[in-house]
């Protein structure tokens, strides 16, 4: 079978698990989407091809889009792989695709390296807010002339405008991020 047509069985299953999913008949559907139901029944087993014009009507009808009906089905849509900056100590799993609401991108970090010295060249400021929590190890999170340690099972969030910097305390430390935009872009740039 080729690609095209794995897609365009993908696509059929999907109309069909959201329509059972929701309990509705094909009339049921039909009703909602200006189609006959013998047309849904071929489209659904492949006995018709989709059409655009059918596809965007049938998507809308079902609660969904176009693009969450025919997105890929790649292996890169479920597996996370670590990005690795040797250079700054930090592994990086980015577990949003894209930013969510208000541009909040989620990442797990493995930091190895310690923090940095204090100087000016070493804490950053940047608009916004910035929250991890401490998954395993310990932090050490300078914040201004604040230097603060967050343990395993704590949290911190903080106003970004203040001077900060984190690295990791007596070995390697696991934390969860919540970053928004302009916290993304500052420190999960790669290290030149």
């Amino acid at each position: 079978m080729t690609q095209d047509g794995d897609l365009d069985g993908l696509v059929r299953k999907r109309i069909r698990g959201l329509r059972v999913a929701r309990g509705w008949s094909l009339d049921d559907l039909a009703a909602r989407c200006y189609l006959s139901p013998s047309t849904l029944s071929r489209i659904e087993t492949g006995h018709r091809r989709i059409a655009l014009d059918q596809l965007a009507p049938i998507a809308r009808a079902l609660g969904t889009t176009l693009d969450q009906l025919v997105e890929s089905v790649d292996d890169d849509d479920v597996v996370i792989r670590p990005q690795r900056d040797v250079v700054r100590g930090v592994t990086t799993w980015m577990l949003t695709r894209e930013p969510g609401l208000h541009g909040i991108s989620v990442a797990k970090m493995r930091v190895t390296k310690p923090v940095p010295r204090r100087g000016a060249d070493e804490l950053r400021v940047h608009p916004g807010k910035d929250w991890f929590t401490v998954l395993s190890g310990t932090v050490v999170l300078l914040l201004g002339e604040r230097t603060i340690l967050v343990e395993a099972g704590q949290a911190a969030e903080f106003s970004t405008m203040i001077p900060h910097a984190f690295g990791a305390h007596g070995g390697p430390a696991e934390i969860l991020c919540i970053f928004d935009h302009d916290g993304e872009r500052t420190h999960l740039r790669p290290s030149h």
